[in-house]
């Protein structure tokens, strides 16, 4: 029996899940300590705030990283090494004696927390048919979705109740369990096959129908991004809403797009792959051109703003699942490259579209609306313009 018909897909896949929510949480469980920290280290909040940003620079380092590492070395050995270094340097965190060394501490945690997120599309892609494999980064989109929705709230509750250093020995306490779980459990792993030879990260970026499905994966999602990110502050300061308004929108987004994604892998086998990241694309495009729409005719009903989301959130559960499946196919074999090169897309357009709509959030819904249709838009224009993956 081959290695990789001995894997046990579900078991694999459910602790690929847990290892790309930990590093997931480390962001949104630590947000609601940030405030307090200064009162507790020394420092100032502009200094509180670079304890999320070094988090994020360090996972977008890391995404390269790993995505270098995972072409060269086993990545189940590399995953458990990771999973061991976040769980030890969010421990770390707790011994702080200052803000600076938090902060240089939360960069090196970023660092370590990308791996399964590297590993865990070419993992998936070895251990299932394409149909399933669609359906379960379809069911790992969805459950990831409520990380930012869930972590804040287990965030206040272990803050209060134990401080701001809980959040930190809950990620490292985890951590450390699932590492112990991989490592026990190593064999049952998939091990997707080495790509020392052909792989580098020039080679997908001067790669057309790789740029493709990573653009307009990355472009897709960045419009939903820029428009979520933006939202409380265009509804609260722009149209005289309040937070309830955003928690019914993005509730019911979320609702359907964890619907739309849940499907995406039936859908797909029956309409095609191709057919469901045009069609998805489309209809998140359409649907924040509705939304601008409505604005620019003078609407400002926040519960309208919710039902014209809906078909944003749906067309990005629609082809979320099967871009990132074909961007990772179109890797050619360097999975752990093409999903990282996919990752840092996503995160660097959203970071870049976030920043042009932050001065306009709160005039209104025309601005960000425009902004996060035009990345939307581009996402669609990256279809049209690049070639498709051959049969």
């Amino acid at each position: 029996m081959t290695e990789r018909r001995a894997a046990a897909p579900l078991l694999a896949f459910g602790l690929l899940v847990l290892g790309t929510i930990l590093g997931l949480a480390g962001t949104d469980l630590v947000l609601p300590a940030v405030p307090s920290l200064p009162d507790t280290l020394g420092g100032s909040q502009a200094m509180a705030q670079m304890v999320l940003a070094a988090f994020v620079t360090g996972g977008c380092i890391g995404l390269l990283m790993f995505g270098e590492l995972g072409a060269r070395i086993d990545q189940r050995n590399l995953l458990v090494l990771s999973l061991a270094a976040y769980a030890l340097v969010s421990l770390a965190c707790m011994a702080a004696p200052s803000l600076p060394a938090l902060v240089g501490l939360r960069f090196a945690q970023g660092l370590t927390s990308s791996a399964a997120a590297v590993f865990a599309p070419g993992m998936i892609r070895a251990m299932f048919s394409e149909e399933k494999a669609v359906g379960a980064l379809g069911f790992m989109a969805s459950i990831e979705s409520l990380i930012p929705a869930l972590a804040p709230v287990l965030g206040v509750w272990l803050l209060v109740a134990f401080g701001w250093k809980s959040s930190f020995l809950v990620l490292g306490v985890l951590s450390l369990g699932v590492a112990a779980l991989v490592t026990l459990l190593r064999h049952r792993m998939p091990a997707p096959p080495s790509t020392r030879a052909p792989g580098s990260y020039l080679r997908h970026l001067i790669n057309p129908t790789f740029l493709r499905y990573a653009l307009s994966q990355a472009f897709t999602l960045c419009g939903w991004l820029i428009f979520v990110s933006g939202a409380p502050a265009m509804i609260t300061k722009g149209l005289g809403g309040d937070l309830g308004d955003f928690i019914i929108m993005q509730v019911t987004g979320i609702a359907f797009f964890i619907a739309g994604s849940n499907f995406a892998g039936k859908l797909a086998a029956r309409l095609g792959p191709e057919i469901m990241i045009l069609s998805g694309s489309v209809l998140s495009a359409a649907g924040l051109l509705g939304i601008l729409g409505y604005a620019l005719a003078g609407g400002t009903d926040p519960l309208a703003l919710a039902a014209l989301f809906v078909p944003v959130n749906l067309g990005l559960g629609f082809r979320g699942p099967p871009g990132f499946y074909r961007a990772v196919v179109a890797a050619r074999g360097d999975d752990a490259r093409g999903s990282a090169l996919v990752l840092v897309a996503i995160l660097t357009t959203t970071a870049a579209g976030s920043a042009v709509a932050a001065p306009f959030v709160t005039l209104g819904m025309v601005p960000l609306a425009a902004i996060a249709a035009a990345v939307s838009c581009a996402s669609v224009l990256s279809l049209v313009a690049l070639p498709k993956l051959s049969a």
